[in-house]
């Protein structure tokens, strides 16, 4: 494990305090947690756009059809 220095600001600090003590942790643990969260949901959307780049591209069936027009899509 490493050591990591922040810097916050006062209320923030003092949030992070109240918060790590009702979890009955320490505020150290609760921004590793949280880190460590990111970190995975980052990951994990990097590893499913790489998947979904890497697929082979599917033809449309059917007779090609024209876009619609702007005024098509947005008439009331």
């Amino acid at each position: 494990m490493r050591n990591l220095t922040l810097t916050v600001d006062d209320d923030v600090a003092q949030w992070a305090r109240v918060y790590a003590a009702r979890q009955g942790r320490s505020v150290s643990r609760v921004v590793g947690e949280i880190l460590r969260q990111k970190m995975l949901e980052e990951e994990g959307y990097q590893s499913a756009m790489q998947e979904y780049l890497a697929a082979e591209p599917v033809k449309l069936r059917g007779k090609p059809q024209r876009y619609p027009t702007r005024d098509e899509i947005h008439e009331r």
